[in-house]
């Protein structure tokens, strides 16, 4: 794995933590929603996500 897929990777580890740091009720209130939405409905959140993520990243390294 490259140095920048890695320090991606714990870069989203350091935001999920100050998550739970922050708002842990927030977070397991999100956590309970998500798992009543159906398989579909997720799929395409994550969907949407992704590709905002992908074009964000796309902009930012232009």
């Amino acid at each position: 794995m490259s140095a920048e897929l890695v320090s991606a990777l714990c870069l989203v580890a350091v935001l999920e933590g100050l998550f739970l740091l922050v708002a842990p009720r927030g977070w397991k209130r999100a956590a309970e929603q998500l798992q009543a939405m159906p398989d579909r409905q997720l799929r395409l959140v994550g969907a949407i996500a992704a590709a905002i993520g992908v074009a964000a990243l796309w902009l930012v390294r232009g």
